[in-house]
């Protein structure tokens, strides 16, 4: 019970720092409403706070198969804390944000290449928008969108070199993935397959969906703008870590397809044997 209170409570103040980073990086620079930010600060912290404390959880998948959601964190926290520095690069310039900014132009301009999903986001942009806020669009973009494949990069290599879950000890379908029934009909091992593949297939295909989405709801209720420092991080953060957890999520769900194939391939081998 302790250990439970205790792990809940650092985790949720994560969630906290994670949610006031823009805002304490920005701290001076641009105005804000502070108590909005300590709400949902507040809110966030208080959802992990009870999904973590209780024994089984309710949304959070994978909570038992560690490093699954601290990989997803920690990328969330390095989008959205590049992000911070580069705006705040843009009015007060340091050696450590200028580098940010420097990074990131240079990964935007090299992804901003026609129907690429930096391409899309900047054409998401109202046809008004001045050149300086499509060079930060470019800019957020690109070192979004970079931090996001290379946490990819990782998470493929811990899962196939590292053998994530199987080093975590025995892996409960039940309590890792909260959302999925294993008794909602046909076969496991089918099901888990084939929800892998929808969640890397809309994972790859959002970069480019949420764009043209976001595009047509503006031409529809108003543009969209990211003049706001806060409004840029947030909606870059999310166009960008969205797709890449979905596709950790199908990467994640098609691992655990395979242990169990192959947990039935030794049992069904051995049922062999002894019948022999």
């Amino acid at each position: 019970m302790v250990t439970n209170i205790i792990g809940a409570i650092l985790r949720s103040i994560l969630v906290w720092i994670l949610v006031i980073t823009p805002s304490v990086i920005l701290t001076g620079v641009v105005v804000e409403n502070s108590m909005m930010v300590v709400l949902i600060a507040f809110l966030a912290a208080l959802f992990t706070f009870v999904e973590y404390f209780f024994k089984y959880p309710s949304i959070i998948e994978f909570r038992f198969a560690a490093p699954f959601n601290r990989h997803r964190y920690i990328t969330i926290l390095a989008i959205v804390t590049s992000l911070s520095l580069m705006c705040k690069g843009v009015f007060e310039p340091t050696n450590l944000t200028l580098t940010v900014k420097h990074w990131g132009d240079v990964l935007g301009n090299a992804i901003d290449v026609p129907y690429s999903p930096v391409r899309l986001i900047i054409l998401m942009l109202d046809a008004n928008a001045s050149i300086e806020l499509v060079e930060i669009v470019r800019t957020a973009a690109g070192l979004a969108y970079a931090i996001s494949l290379l946490s990819l990069v990782i998470f493929v290599l811990l899962v196939r070199i590292a053998k994530w879950p199987s080093k975590s000890g025995a892996f409960n379908v039940w309590v890792n993935l909260p959302l999925f029934d294993p008794t909602g009909g046909g076969d496991v091992l089918v099901r888990l397959k084939r929800d892998s593949s929808i969640n890397i297939i809309f994972g790859f295909l959002l970069p480019f969906l949420i764009p043209a989405v976001v595009k047509t709801a503006t031409d529809l209720v108003g543009n969209l703008t990211m003049d706001d420092p806060q409004t840029l991080i947030w909606t870059i953060s999310a166009w960008a870590f969205l797709p890449a957890s979905m596709i950790m999520r199908g990467i994640a769900m098609g691992r655990v397809a395979e242990m169990i194939e192959e947990k039935r391939r030794r049992a069904y081998a051995q049922s062999d044997a002894q019948t022999a």
